[in-house]
């Protein structure tokens, strides 16, 4: 949010440098974000001066330009062509001189210099509205009030004055600060509690004439989502451009100038935090009705974008329909115009939810819906209300009509019981009873009631944060200041017992191990589209179990994922259409389903694999990532968590990947890990082949608490290494080797590995050979040939008999 600090010394009288006010801002809990020194215009309007058009002759080689002469205060008068069709001698005109930069806009700049304009010399340029950045119009130049001074600097003229602009990073808790005036409040408390500074808010002036018999018939039919609804008919008003002074402040926070009607609105939100809106009184019909949109109903809004209603978008409609959406944009229609004469003035309170929920629903997000949705205060309505009569009938004349106020059940201010005792303790400091009553007198937080033990304050409605003891312990401190608690000389601690397993731990030791083997930790959105799931068709969805977000922030963002996989796959295409396409990620999350009467997450383990092993280096090869690549990295994380113990191996029963296989441990699923189908791929623009792991965390976790760690002694004696070169058939798995194997013998036979795979040529159809060796080893004794071989010929008539595997 954008504060002027000119704009806020109108309210609170203090000489304190920018820097210092930003620091006390901070520190009271309106964090500032950025300094700025700004200029209301670009630029200031350093160089251009008012002069007088002493002469004008007709230019002798262009009929749309004229020869002036002009007098800017100086021993010389310049001549200066211009091509504007209202200028006429006797004028007092801005005049750029030469060497003068001029910024229309702030993107955009050009410097007046000394030229020829078909042949006549020119020595400046007489200037209009849009050329010094005061307006928009490009009719013809400025034409100045005659008792101006000539040789006086515009800047002077148009009162262009330095300012500071404060960016403070608002809160969303922190409503009572969305105007100027709620920055002032926290300022003054400061600086009355630190510096007995005895500073009082200048409120703005609010005074009202008598009321005209002219109304609006008003019409609330939701007073839920429209518990406050006032406003007043002005008639007579003259539409222009708004006085300098207010085209300042609006301009020092950003905002561009557009009309009288409309600036006092902006300047008024912007000072009381509360949203106002002006109707053309044309467009009312006599009749305001507040009410929910009907099924299909539609509106154009100011930015020219029709939309369809929900019938949950709450509306300002006349006798017709729509002509706004209530706190978040006006229509098209309705709004003030150049031929305005009457005006309905709406000051009103929103449900905050309600505006938030239409504010996301249809994209926007405006200075109005930012405040409704954080809660404006309900009993500031009027005060908002009578600040823009008053500068109306001042700056833009008129005369009041009726003023109304619909407020059927009022809001009452928040009661909270407060002991002191307890909230010292919390604090950590001992700031006296009287202290913390000044504070919170200051804050406008009042004493109701005083008992032995506690108080009973009532909070103003403009602080919808404050609701518990807590909260007032956390007003005072802030306005005490959380840099002047005390840090305790002895820091207390105690052993804490941690439950196994030590979940951060196992974290860490996986995250690190993956990322010391080139691994790169991901993190995505637990958010998901449901619509990339009805695109690859998948019979691991089921779209009952989506978890739906009743007010999704987009259609791409509506449920929470099922599976990590998509994220991944996200990354992967990001990466490589920047040209990196060697790719190996993990990401540790929940995926979330719904069940039939609860909701249930599960903390997942997923690894990607795609392109090269290694990133291109001269001295690594350009293998390619593969599955017995994924495998190893998933067998090593087992090994190292210490659970891969009597894996089995399974059928895949997850058909997001295009092949693979399945490891349970201790007769749980843990991991399923394979090749993502290439349609999935597709979908995501991903041209390479990507290998993917899904390891079921928390089956892990649980499993983790069972493993018992042994130890045993380094073996005594040497291994033994037999070897069997097989032929096989085609659909025989190297597992079912493994595991006759230890079905022969479970004592000395260690290992069993496969260093050898051949199909090709030379061998007989659906026939392939494996090299396999066999470990052998006994920690107390040497082995001897004659029991190696007693077993090698067991496990050979094994892998005949059951395998119908030949010795080659």
């Amino acid at each position: 949010m954008k504060i002027s600090l000119n704009w806020l010394k109108d309210y609170i009288q203090t000489d304190l440098e920018p820097k210092r006010i930003c620091e006390i801002l901070t520190d009271t809990g309106l964090e500032v974000e950025g300094l700025e020194k700004i200029e209301t215009i670009k630029g200031g309007l350093e160089g251009v001066v008012i002069g007088h058009v002493l002469s004008k002759e007709k230019h002798p080689d262009a009929d749309r330009l004229n020869i002036t002469t002009v007098d800017v205060g100086a021993e010389e008068t310049l001549q200066i062509v211009c091509g504007a069709p209202n200028v006429e001698k006797g004028q007092k005109v801005a005049v750029a001189t030469v060497g003068t930069t001029l910024y229309p806009s702030p993107e955009e700049e050009f410097k007046i210099k000394k030229s020829k304009i078909r042949g006549v010399e020119s020595f400046g340029m007489i200037c209009a509205e849009d050329e010094l950045g005061l307006g928009e119009s490009h009719e013809g130049i400025m034409i100045l009030d005659q008792d101006t001074q000539v040789g006086l600097a515009a800047k002077d003229y148009f009162k262009i004055e330095d300012d500071y602009l404060i960016e403070i990073g608002l809160t969303p808790n922190r409503s009572d600060a969305m105007g100027h005036l709620g920055v002032a409040r926290d300022l003054k408390a400061y600086l009355n509690y630190h510096e007995k500074a005895g500073i009082q808010i200048n409120l703005p002036e609010t005074s009202l004439p008598a009321t005209g018999e002219q109304s609006v018939q008003i019409k609330i039919d939701n007073a839920e989502l429209c518990p406050r609804y006032a406003g007043a008919v002005i008639t007579n008003v003259k539409v222009e451009a708004s006085p300098d002074w207010l085209q300042n402040r609006l301009r020092a926070i950003g905002l561009s100038p557009i009309n009288n009607l409309v600036d006092i609105t902006n300047y008024v939100m912007h000072e009381t935090g509360s949203p106002l809106h002006a109707f053309d009184l044309n467009d009312v019909n006599g009749e305001i009705i507040v009410r929910t949109a009907d099924n299909g109903e539609k509106i154009v809004t100011l930015d020219e974008v029709e939309r369809e209603l929900d019938t949950e978008d709450l509306l300002i409609c006349n006798s017709t329909g729509p002509m706004c959406i209530a706190g978040t944009f006006g229509g098209i229609q309705s709004g003030v115009k150049e031929s305005t004469t009457s005006i309905f003035l709406e000051a009103a309170y929103f449900n905050p939810v309600s505006v938030r929920k239409t504010a996301k629903r249809h994209g926007l997000n405006t200075d109005s819906s930012f405040r409704f949705e954080r809660g404006v205060d309900p009993n500031n309505v009027l005060f908002a209300r009578d600040r823009a009569i008053h500068l109306i009938l001042e700056i833009a004349g008129g005369t009041l009509g009726q003023l109304e106020d619909h407020y059927p059940q009022e809001i009452k201010p928040t009661e909270v019981t407060f002991n002191a005792d307890r909230s010292r303790q919390h604090m950590g400091v001992n700031i006296s009873n009287e202290d913390i009553d000044f504070i919170l007198k200051e804050l406008d937080i009042k004493v109701i009631s005083e008992g032995e033990e506690s108080v009973i304050y009532q909070v103003p409605t403009y602080r919808v944060d404050v609701t518990r003891e807590a909260d007032i312990t956390e007003e005072v401190l802030r306005i005490y200041g959380f840099n002047n608690v005390p840090i305790p000389e002895k820091l207390n601690t105690s052993i804490t017992f941690r439950q196994k397993p030590d979940e951060e731990k196992l974290y860490n030791i996986t995250a690190n191990f993956l990322a010391d083997r080139g691994f790169n930790e991901i993190m995505n959105n637990s958010l998901s589209s449901s619509s990339i799931w009805h695109k690859i068709k998948s019979n691991s969805y089921d779209p009952k179990r989506d978890i739906t977000l009743l007010n999704p922030l987009s259609n791409e963002l509506d449920v929470m994922r099922q599976t990590l996989l998509f994220g991944g796959l996200k990354s992967i295409e990001h990466n490589q259409n920047r040209q990196h396409p060697n790719l190996k990620f993990f990401e540790f999350g929940n995926d979330y389903r719904k069940g039939t009467d609860e909701y249930a997450q599960r903390k997942k383990l997923n690894i990607w694999v795609t392109g090269s092993k290694e990133q291109e280096n001269w001295a690594n090869s350009k293998d390619k990532s593969d599955f017995f690549f994924l495998k190893g990295i998933v067998i090593a994380v087992l090994e190292k968590i210490g659970i891969y113990k009597n894996p089995i191996s399974a059928a895949l029963l997850n058909d997001l990947f295009e092949d693979g296989y399945n490891i349970a441990i201790a007769k749980k699923s843990i991991v399923d890990l394979g090749w993502v189908r290439k349609d999935i791929l597709k979908e995501f623009g991903i041209k390479n082949d990507v290998f993917y792991a899904s390891f079921d965390w928390s089956v892990i976790t649980d499993i983790v608490v069972i493993n018992k760690i042994s130890a045993k002694p380094i073996p005594k004696t040497h291994f033994a290494r037999r070897d069997f070169s097989l032929l096989l058939n085609k659909d025989v798995k190297f597992s079912e080797i493994q595991a006759l194997a230890k079905m022969v013998d479970k004592k000395i036979l260690k290992e069993v590995g496969l260093f050898d795979v051949y199909e090709g040529k030379n061998l007989p159809k659906n026939k392939k050979s494996y090299a396999v060796n066999f470990i052998f080893q006994d920690g107390e004794k040497t082995l001897k040939d004659a029991q190696i071989d007693a077993i090698m010929q067991n496990i050979r008539k094994k892998l005949e008999t059951e395998l119908g595997a030949e010795l080659r």
